[in-house]
């Protein structure tokens, strides 16, 4: 793992967080929006959105129709329109109106699972945390670290493997791997760094 790390960091010196955000709320927004969609897609989105929406009572005021046009592009616009708007009700209600800083607190909250509580908590409130998203889970099966595709039984495995203070760090080397070299439809072995340390290397 030491190694994979080593290489890794020369490879993505900047590697860090993609979604554009000002605050705690915001990165809660973003990464319900991120589900089954590009972060690229999503700037887009909420660069538009931040600018109509400041605070959770904003998502309220409108009909969840209106919501959910500002947000189609991101697609399962229904569902994450509503996730919104049921989280911004429970920060108001429950938190008063500020995003809470707990992984117990987070999970409350409609929408949120453990990949976007740990993005908040990573980021927003200096927690760290493995965030187990597709290329996270496809990596670390093929690095032969974890034998499962379940997400939460990955993050945990992975806690064990990776030293704490590079969890967060970790994530987004894996996110970059993923999108340039060890993609899901095609890993290029040939251009990968840390090829001779995989034991799924030219067999994929």
């Amino acid at each position: 793992m030491s190694e994979i790390l080593k290489l890794l960091s020369k490879e993505y010196p900047y590697a860090h967080i993609q979604l554009e955000y000002e605050n705690p709320f915001e990165l809660m927004v973003s990464t319900i929006l991120s589900a089954q969609c590009t972060d690229d897609r999503v700037n887009k989105v909420t660069k538009k959105l931040f600018k109509k929406y400041r605070k959770p009572v904003d998502y309220l005021k409108v009909p969840a129709e209106e919501l959910e046009k500002d947000i189609f592009s991101t697609g399962y616009y229904k569902a994450k329109a509503a996730h919104i708007q049921k989280s911004s009700a429970a920060i108001i209600e429950k938190y008063k109106g500020k995003v809470p800083g707990t992984m117990e607190e987070l999970l409350s909250l409609p929408g949120v699972g453990r990949k976007t509580a740990n993005v908040i908590l990573g980021h927003c409130f200096d927690t760290p945390g493995i965030v187990v998203d597709t290329h996270v889970s496809r990596i670390a099966l093929r690095l032969g670290f974890v034998e499962t595709r379940d997400a939460a039984k990955t993050e945990f495995e992975l806690m064990k493997l990776v030293p704490k203070k590079q969890w967060v760090i970790f994530t987004h080397y894996l996110i970059n791997h993923g999108r340039k070299i060890c993609t899901s439809r095609k890993a290029k072995c040939g251009e990968c760094i840390i090829s001779n340390l995989c034991p799924s290397a030219f067999k994929i």
